[in-house]
C-alpha cells in the first residue's frame, strides 16, 4: 500500500493546484476510499477515530455479502431447476448467477457514481459516500431479468430526485434504493411483475415459470381458493422460504443470509436493533391477527411463513434501518419500526394486486419519521415540565 500512497502523493498537486483542480473531488473520493482520511479539525471539537463514513458504508456492504452470494447461487439453482434434469455443481450454479448479476451491479455503480461525481464537481464539495451502499442495494432488490436500461434509469432517478435535489447524502427524506425500486415498478410494471422476470431467461425458455410465493398466493386468493395457504405451503415450504430456495428478487429470498447481515449491523452498531426488532414484531403481530381472523387464504398463512416470503425481512433489516430516512429518537425507532412491519403485512394482504407491501410501508414511514420524532421529543419535554411544576 505504500507504493499506492506514493503514487497518490505524486499526482495530488495536479488536482489541488494544477489544471485538474476542478476534478479534486474525484481524486479525494478515490484517496479516502483506499486510505483513512488525514484531515484534521481546526476548531476546538475533535473526534479521534479512524471510522468515517466510507468505513461505515463498507461495513454495510459486508453485511450484504451473504445475501449477494446466496442470491447468485439461487439464480443458477432456480434456472436449472426449472429446466429439469440433474443440477450442475454448486460452483456452476453460483458462476451462472454471478455472470447474470454482475452487469446489474456494474451499471448501478457506474451510473450512480457518475452522477455523484458530477454533482460533487459542480458544487465543489467532496463526493458523498452514501451511494457505496445504495449501489449494491438496488441490484439486490430487482428481479434478475430486469433490463439493464431500466436499472440505469431507476438509479439516475433515485440519485437525482431522491438525493441530490435535497442536498445529497444525509439530506434525503426517502430511502434512495427503495425509491429506485418504486420508480421502476410504477414506470415499467410489466418488467418487475408477473411470473417470467424472477427466474433467469424464463421468457426465452419454454416451460420455465418463476412465479414467486407472494405472486402465487395472490393468484390463488383472486381465484377464491379456500386452500390458498395450504397450496402455497406445499409449493414453497417454510424451510425453503427461510433458506431462500424460492424465486424472488436477487437478494431478498434467503432469510438466513439476511439475519447474518442483521447480526453484523447490530454487532457493529451501524444498524438499529430497535428498528429491526420492532419491525419484525409489528409484522408478526399483524400476520398473527390475520391468521386468527382467516377471512381468506392469504390471511390464513402461518405468521412465520408470512415473514419469510417476499422482501419483508430484507426491507426491515437493510431499508428501514437507513439512519438518514429512519426515526432518530430511541422511542421513535420502536414506533417507526413497528409500523413499518405492521403496515407491510397489511398492504400485502389487503392488496392482492400488489402482494408485496414492504416497499410502500417503508417509504410511507420515511415520510412519517420526522413527525414521530417531533412528538416523541415534545412528549419528553412535556413530562419534564410537569416534573418541574410538581417539584415547585
Amino acid at each position: 500500500m505504500s507504493f499506492m500512497r506514493k503514487i497518490l502523493d505524486s499526482i495530488k498537486p495536479h488536482f489541488t493546484e494544477g489544471k485538474l483542480k476542478k476534478m479534486y473531488p474525484a481524486y479525494d473520493a478515490f484517496e479516502t476510499f483506499l486510505f483513512v482520511p488525514n484531515h484534521t479539525s481546526s476548531t476546538s471539537c475533535h473526534v479521534r477515530d479512524s471510522v468515517d463514513l466510507k468505513r461505515t458504508m463498507g461495513t454495510v456492504i459486508l453485511a450484504l455479502v451473504p445475501c449477494l452470494l446466496f442470491g447468485c447461487y439461487n439464480i443458477g439453482y432456480q434456472y436449472y431447476t426449472q429446466l429439469g434434469g440433474e443440477l450442475p455443481s454448486i460452483f456452476s450454479l453460483f458462476t451462472y448467477g454471478l455472470i447474470r448479476v454482475l452487469p446489474m451491479i456494474v451499471v448501478s455503480y457506474v451510473v450512480g457514481l457518475s452522477i455523484e461525481f458530477g454533482f460533487a464537481v459542480s458544487r465543489k464539495h467532496q463526493v458523498n459516500e452514501g451511494y457505496l451502499v445504495t449501489g449494491m442495494l438496488i441490484p439486490l432488490i430487482f428481479p434478475i431479468d430486469c433490463p439493464l436500461w431500466i436499472v440505469a434509469i431507476s438509479v439516475a432517478f433515485a440519485v437525482v430526485i431522491g438525493k441530490e435535489v435535497f442536498g445529497g447524502t444525509g439530506m434525503n427524506i426517502l430511502n434512495p434504493a427503495l425509491l429506485a425500486r418504486a420508480f421502476a415498478f410504477f414506470a415499467y410494471p410489466t418488467k418487475l411483475s408477473g411470473d417470467k422476470v424472477w427466474v433467469s431467461q424464463a421468457s426465452n425458455v419454454d416451460g420455465v415459470s418463476g412465479e414467486t410465493a407472494l405472486g402465487q398466493l395472490a393468484t390463488l386468493v383472486k381465484d377464491k381458493s379456500s386452500e390458498a395457504s395450504d397450496v402455497l405451503s406445499s409449493n414453497f415450504g417454510i424451510m425453503d422460504s427461510f433458506l431462500g430456495f424460492i424465486p424472488g428478487s436477487i437478494g431478498e429470498t434467503s432469510v438466513l443470509a439476511i439475519l447474518i447481515g442483521a447480526a453484523i449491523l447490530i454487532f457493529t452498531g451501524i444498524g438499529s436493533w430497535r428498528i429491526i426488532f420492532s419491525g419484525i414484531l409489528g409484522g408478526f403481530i399483524m400476520a398473527l391477527i390475520f391468521n386468527l381472523w382467516n377471512a381468506n387464504g392469504f390471511m390464513g398463512l402461518n405468521p412465520f411463513h408470512q415473514l419469510f416470503i417476499g422482501g419483508f425481512m430484507f426491507g426491515i433489516v437493510f431499508m428501514a434501518t437507513d439512519p438518514v430516512s429512519a426515526a432518530q429518537t430511541n422511542k421513535g425507532k420502536y414506533i417507526y419500526g413497528f409500523l413499518c412491519g405492521f403496515l407491510a403485512i397489511m398492504i400485502r394482504v389487503f392488496n392482492p394486486a400488489y402482494p408485496e407491501g414492504i416497499m410502500l410501508a417503508v417509504l410511507f414511514m420515511n415520510v412519517m419519521a420526522p413527525m414521530i420524532d417531533h412528538y416523541v421529543i415534545q412528549s419528553s419535554v412535556k413530562r419534564r415540565l410537569n416534573r418541574i411544576k410538581d417539584g415547585i
